[in-house]
């Protein structure tokens, strides 16, 4: 066994399906779920003697994603025919770019951006087997409504180095891609399909390995967990002496296995040319200057204004700004009342309210009772120790199931916090009494006997007093 310590180099290529109305290239209607091979033509069927028309609402939407992705953009970029035979091709050639791409070199975070380049998709191939012969044999169907949807092709740099980073990377991905309202990004629906190209090569080494690539994976939890499974396979493979391979792998969740689809292709494997039937795309500064000017809040920017300016925690913050959604709770929660420290509703928006939701048969935020402002009045009455945090939580419960406001739960259920100092005082005194055990510990110096009797006076409290006052006159009165 080799002792050299690997580190994986991991590169994604990232298709986006784009939400223009019709196709690439024709006329014919973009769909999901219709019947099969209805929306077609002899364009995006590959008739012969037809001619391609460049879509500009797609064009339109790949600058924005260069704008968003800071990338260099081409004066002029030129189509390609990348050559290949397969079922779910019907030219036997897909129009793509090569050499020049509509966006040049970007980044996002801290992954950069070799390209990102339209192209059409292909058809939608649909594998019958054996509970499902046609004329008694295993057959493949191919429904083309798909063929020629608008892609747009993002290719990164082989700038990640974990399954862990190409999750959180890809989740950043998602969200900006959807919050510039280009694509609904849906994996599920395959309107965004990530692939990744993986190698390991000993630490401190800039030469890259072999990759292998992993393709048809539906969501970046599977995506995770499949590269890490293939950069465990290919460092137990160098270090009993064998070879990578560079090969196109499937990662199989449900079983956590990896199966080998085919050897990897190269480019001059597709025979590219350039597209004769289709003239440059050549920008205008006005198509430039529109694309830069309608980008929204982007969720990277978004979570370093939480970050930075408002101080809310590395953790909540980014999963505020990869969730639009959330991120308009949040700032609702905000604007509620001035006082409210950015960084407390945060950690109440993220932790106990996410946690209840998904307690309460896991409901989606679109579908809960609780608005903005009454998380906001919650937030407030504990940040002004009207009452504890605890009985929060139990008005959240509340609130969550039934959609009630919390000033008259905190009031049915008799909730507010204990003002007077002289009756919490007496209560201490009380508990340290019929505690003298734990009592007697903490003055011997336990201090963590003080837990006994801290929970002795919330019993008797309700929950309704005040955990930092409760410490502390136990603390005075025990002399500790």
């Amino acid at each position: 066994m080799s002792d050299i310590e690997y580190e994986a180099v991991i590169g994604l290529e990232i298709h986006v399906q784009l939400s223009t109305e019709t196709k690439m290239f024709c006329g014919c209607r973009l769909s999901f779920g219709d019947e099969p091979n209805v929306h077609t033509c002899p364009i995006c069927l590959g008739h012969p003697g037809v001619l391609p028309v460049p879509n500009a609402r797609a064009v339109e939407y790949a600058l924005k994603i260069g704008a968003a992705l800071e990338c260099e953009i081409a004066p002029s970029s030129i189509f390609h025919r990348k050559n290949y035979f397969y079922p779910d091709n019907p030219k036997a050639y897909q129009i793509s770019q090569f050499d020049i791409p509509i966006c040049g070199p970007g980044r996002l975070g801290d992954v950069r951006i070799h390209r990102a380049h339209l192209e059409e998709d292909a058809a939608k191939m649909i594998h019958v087997g054996t509970s499902g012969r046609i004329q008694g044999s295993d057959a493949s169907l191919v429904d083309f409504n798909r063929a020629g949807t608008p892609l747009v092709e993002i290719v990164t740099e082989p700038d990640l180095r974990s399954g862990a980073q190409v999750r959180e990377w890809g989740q950043l991905l998602r969200a900006t891609i959807r919050q510039l309202g280009v694509s609904d990004v849906n994996m599920e629906e395959g309107s965004l399909r990530c692939d990744a190209n993986v190698s390991i090569r000993p630490v401190g080494s800039e030469q890259l390995g072999t990759k292998t690539e992993m393709k048809n994976m539906n969501s970046f939890r599977y995506i995770e967990r499949g590269v890490e499974a293939e950069i465990e396979r290919q460092k137990q493979l160098v270090a009993s002496g064998g070879r990578v391979v560079q090969e196109t792998l499937h990662f199989d969740p449900s079983s956590g296995e990896l199966h080998s689809l085919r050897s990897k292709e190269e480019s001059h494997d597709y025979r590219y040319l350039p597209e004769p039937d289709l003239v440059p795309i050549a920008p205008t500064a006005a198509m430039l200057e529109r694309a830069a000017s309608s980008l929204p809040e982007l969720p990277a920017a978004r979570a370093e204004r939480y970050r930075d300016q408002l101080g809310v925690q590395e953790g909540a913050a980014l999963l505020l700004s990869v969730e639009t959604e959330w991120a308009e709770f949040f700032e609702g929660v905000l604007a509620h009342d001035d006082s409210i420290e950015p960084r407390v509703a945060a950690n109440w928006v993220t932790g106990e309210f996410a946690a209840e939701l998904r307690r309460q048969d896991d409901q989606p935020l679109a579908d809960s009772k609780v608005s903005p402002a009454a998380l906001g009045s919650l937030v407030s009455m504990v940040s002004a120790k009207r009452i504890s945090h605890g009985s929060a939580k139990t008005v959240l419960e509340t609130m969550v199931s039934e959609g009630s406001d919390p000033e008259a739960v905190v009031s049915e259920q008799g909730l507010e916090q204990i003002s007077d100092s002289g009756e919490l005082e007496k209560v201490v005194e009380a508990a340290i009494e019929a505690n003298p055990g734990p009592a007697e510990q903490v003055r011997s110096g336990n201090q963590k006997a003080i837990g006994a009797l801290v929970g002795a006076v919330m019993k008797e409290t309700r929950g309704r007093a005040d955990g930092g006052e409760v410490n502390r006159l136990l603390r005075e009165k025990l002399g500790v």
